[in-house]
Parts: C-alpha cells; structure tokens; sequence
C-alpha cells in the first residue's frame, strides 16, 4: 500500500472534533423514533432517554412526562431516529487504505481505468510503487483479465499492483512481476494461481494466494498511514450510519491499530474482530476471546478461514465445472483435515469461527466440518458461513441444523447478477443469494456489504434485500424474487442479527433500556420510503454510546 503523508497531529485533531465534556443523564427529544424489539417487531417512540454511561435509560412516547432534572437536552423538531445500522462483514483497514490510494470501482472500462491510473501516477511522481484496487473486469465488459502489458501502457516507469474489487485477484505491470521474480517458471502455490498467456507467460494476474508472490515485495505502510487509513475508514462508515461492523480478517498490524486508535481515546466505530487465521488470532487473543475495551468499541471474537475464493476470478470452488471455463471449477483453500483442525484449535480457546464460502462445494464442506464440530464443541458456538453465494438447494437445510448464521451482503446479489449467471448457467442458480431459504431452513441471517468490494451502504443493501433489485430497479420483479426477505426482515439482518452474529446483541442491535445509544438521524421514515427513496437515505447525525459522533456539514 502506497505511503500516505500524514502528521501525528492530524489523529488528535480528528479525535477531538466530537469529543464533548463527560456524559451526563439527558433526553433526545421530538423525534420519529423507530426501532425493532428483540423479535423483531417495530416499536415507535419520541423520545430516548440517555444514562450517563452512554446506554439507553428509556424510551418515550408523547405523553410519558419528561424527567425535570436533566443534564442536557436534544429538539429534533420531529427528525427520524434509528438505531445504528451494523455491517456484519467487512475490512476496516482496507476501506481506508482505498480511499486514500488508486480507486478504480467507479471505472467503467479498461481505457477509462488505464486513463485514471496513468493520471494518479503523474500526480504522484514521488511514490515508489503505484498501489490501488477495485477494478473489475466484468464492469469493463472486458470478456478477460486485464494484462500486464495493459498496465504497463498506463505506467512502465514503476511497480503498480492493483487488487480486484473482490481482493481475490491483483494485478501488476512488468515493472511489478519483475520486483518480486515472477518468469515463466514460476509455479501456482496452493490455493491460487497464476494467469498464464498462451504461451506460457505470467499475463499480469494473481488469482487468491498467488498474490502474495508479488505482494511481499510490495512496500508496506507505516504506522502513521495505517492510522491515517483507520481514521478515513471510520469517518465514512459514521457517514453512512455505520456505528458497528464485524472486521473480517483482522492482521497483527490492524489490531495494534485499533490498540493505538483507541488508547489515544479515538474509537468511534464498534468493532468485531475476526483474526486473520488462527495464528493471528492466538497471537492477538493468547487464551481466547477479548474481553470488551475502550467502553465496548473493541473486542476480538473470532477467527476467519477461508474455504475458497470468488465468483468473479472463478475461485469460487463449485462442485461442477464453471459454465463459462470448461474445466475450471475453482480451488479450495485447504483440505478437509486441515480446515477441522483449524476450527478445532479456534474452538477450543472459545473463538466463533467464521468461515468464507462462496461456491456450492465450499459451502458444503464448511458445513460439513460444523457438522463435525458440533459434536465437540457444544454450547453456543454461533458458527457463521461468510457470503454462502452459492449453496446446493440440498445443502440449504443443513444451515438450520445448528442454527449457523449466514453472513451474506444484498449488494453482491444486485452486483454479481449477470456475472453469476455466466458463471453457473441458470439451471444452477435455485440455491444462489437465497436469503429467504436460508431464513427458513432455520438459519440465523446477518446483513453487511463486505467493503470496501461493495459501498458500505446499509440503505442500498436494505433495498437490495427486499426487492432483488439494483439501483435502476432492475430487473423487473426481481432477480429470483421467491428469495427476497421483508422490509423488517432486512432492517433486522443489519441491526440485530448482525449484532446476534458477533455475539454483541446484549449491548447494540436495537435501541431499549440497558442497551447503548448508538443512533442516527436520517432525512426520512424508512418503513414508508419506496425502495429508491430509501437507498436515496441520507444520515445526518451519528451518535455512538449517547455522544454525536458525526454530523453531516
């Protein structure tokens, strides 16, 4: 990742903007309260009564009188109030590293991404390595992965290495492949491979574990960037009405991050930490699980494993041949045993594992292994099955058995839609994106937007759920409509089950007595909005523990 000017004063002055004098008891008052009890049933209120912990003392109607004796008092003259939405699967760090680096998800073709890149390159002429992401060869409509040779007519001077949207796939010029030694000799490790031209040469692409073969010579950020990435992440997650996400893959470096965030008082976001493997996870957590810290803004609850990769670079391990690549039926990550020994270590410490699955054979073998494990490990484990794209129609049921929590993310439907249909053919794609299948055969369902791969946007994500539908309301009916959820379903899924998801539900998911005040206040009712108006919500205030955190300008 390229290295970011940042001075050390720019964290503090981000720390202080919304840091206030110590709470006290007050009232947040006026307002179209709304929220969902813990069945999931909306309750309505107008006013929410905060402690002086930072926790919800009640709530309100219009005739309950108002306590006298209040430190503080908020009018929204009638604003709508929500509890804080929750991305139950994301990356913290990458967010904030796009967002300050090269980031070409708004390109819509391969001349139009070379152009962008050939500018950053001019206006960053001091940097070492050009370093970005978020391309996407199907937004090109490209039919192919893109080159080297691609790349190197954008910038041939200098290493560029960019990641896939997905982050299952980077890309380098020659410059970059000849950094890290990658020849015509240079073998695919376990778990990834490298795209080769018909001639047997490295095309310029690094499908899943492959990347680490250039990604180790790459210059890595300072503490100071990573900081400076923290603090951009967290800013636009606020932005979006994000007050808690689930980081899936936490890195050493990532949770000293947050360690450092936090000691300097900076944490605003709620964060799950999900250890990047099961090493990083014991060396992060030694004995088990974290308890909460810096007043229930971090905690490392888990491990993540992966099973396979993605759709999009066909790592995606499926149990039939791709319909678009004869012969090609992706990779899994680990084999059977290593995969039960690896959840069998996270268990026994008391770490939840989260296992990554998107293709149908991925999904069945994870849910093979927690069939396996829950004969062990008993009690509540909440395994949780990242993304389950592409599940089996008799594998479905399976999820229900011991209530495994399907983590998975509306916008990759709407995102992915043709693609997956090119991927499977129609005949394969009855157990794709099923959220309402997965609901009821019994599995507990969390929302989230996987981000940086998809916009952290809850109000895109929640229209998404309930129609099947993109943005421009395509296509008509919905996509498999027969798998849409309800409208209170999908507010649930990112409020919460996905705070049920990361073991967080005794303290933010809904707004009630004892829970914390983490709320937003948005520009309209979203019960009553169409689904374009409602992916049209804008938040304009953001309270986390009872303090405003963030206010639109």
């Amino acid at each position: 990742m390229a290295r970011l000017a940042f001075k050390t004063t720019a964290v503090a002055l981000a720390i202080t903007i919304f840091s206030g004098a110590a709470q006290a008891d007050g009232i947040v008052d006026n307002v179209n309260g709304i929220t969902l009890d813990k069945d999931g049933k909306v309750v309505r209120f107008q006013a929410l009564l905060v402690t002086s912990d930072g926790k919800v003392g009640k709530l309100l109607s219009a005739k309950d009188k108002r306590p006298e004796k209040l430190e503080w008092r908020v009018d929204f003259k009638g604003k709508t109030l929500l509890p804080g939405m929750i991305d139950a699967h994301g990356h913290v760090m990458d967010l904030g590293f796009r967002a300050l680096e090269l980031d070409l998800s708004d390109t819509k073709s391969l001349a139009e991404a070379q152009a962008k890149i050939a500018a950053h390159a001019r206006a960053n002429g001091d940097k070492a390595w050009i370093i970005g992401g978020g391309w996407n060869q199907e937004a090109w409509g490209l039919g192919r992965f893109p080159t080297a040779a691609d790349l190197d007519a954008a910038v041939g001077d200098r290493p560029v290495w960019l990641s896939r949207a997905d982050g299952h796939a980077s890309w380098g010029n020659s410059a970059a492949l000849k950094a890290a030694g990658i020849t015509a000799k240079s073998v695919s490790p376990p778990g990834g491979r490298i795209e080769k031209t018909a001639a047997g040469q490295p095309s310029g692409v690094f499908v899943d574990s492959a990347q680490g073969l250039v990604a180790k010579v790459v210059p890595q950020p300072l503490g100071k960037d990573r900081n400076a990435a923290f603090l951009k992440a967290q800013s636009i997650l606020l932005s979006y009405g994000v007050t808690a996400a689930a980081d899936m893959g936490t890195t050493m470096d990532d949770w000293l991050t947050y360690r450092r965030i936090g000691d300097l008082g900076g944490l605003r976001v709620r964060i799950m930490s999900y250890g990047a493997g099961v090493d990083t996870t014991v060396q992060i957590g030694a004995t088990g699980p974290s308890p909460w810290l810096y007043g229930d803004k971090l905690k490392l609850v888990g491990v993540k494993l992966y099973a396979d990769g993605a759709l999009g670079s066909r790592g995606a391990w499926l149990k039939a041949p791709y319909a678009d690549a004869a012969g090609q039926s992706g990779a899994s990550f680990m084999s059977d045993t290593v995969m039960r020994n690896l959840m069998s270590r996270a268990a026994m410490d008391g770490y939840q594992v989260a296992v990554h699955a998107i293709g149908d054979r991925a999904n069945a073998e994870a849910l093979d292994a927690i069939d396996e494990m829950a004969q062990t490990y008993k009690g509540d484990r909440r395994w949780r099955i990242e993304h389950a794209q592409i599940v089996d129609p008799v594998d479905l049921p399976r999820f229900g058995k011991y209530g495994t929590i399907a983590s998975m993310q509306p916008t990759h439907q709407t995102g992915d839609r043709t693609m997956a249909e090119a991927r499977l053919g129609a005949q394969r794609l009855t157990g794709a994106y099923a959220w309402a299948s997965m609901l009821k055969n019994g599995a507990k369902l969390a929302f989230g937007s996987d981000f940086p791969v998809e916009k952290p946007d809850p109000w895109a994500g929640w229209a998404a759920a309930f129609t099947r539908q993109d943005a421009d309301g395509q296509p008509f009916g919905g996509w498999r409509p027969e798998e849409a959820v309800t409208r209170e379903q999908a507010w649930w899924a990112f409020t919460g089950g996905a705070a049920y998801a990361g073991f967080a539900e005794d303290r933010i998911g809904r707004l009630a007595p004892g829970l914390r005040a983490d709320f937003i206040i948005v520009d309209r009712d979203p019960l009553l909005a169409s689904p374009t108006d409602l992916r049209a919500t804008r938040v304009q205030e953001t309270w986390v523990g009872g303090e405003k955190v963030w206010e639109r300008k």
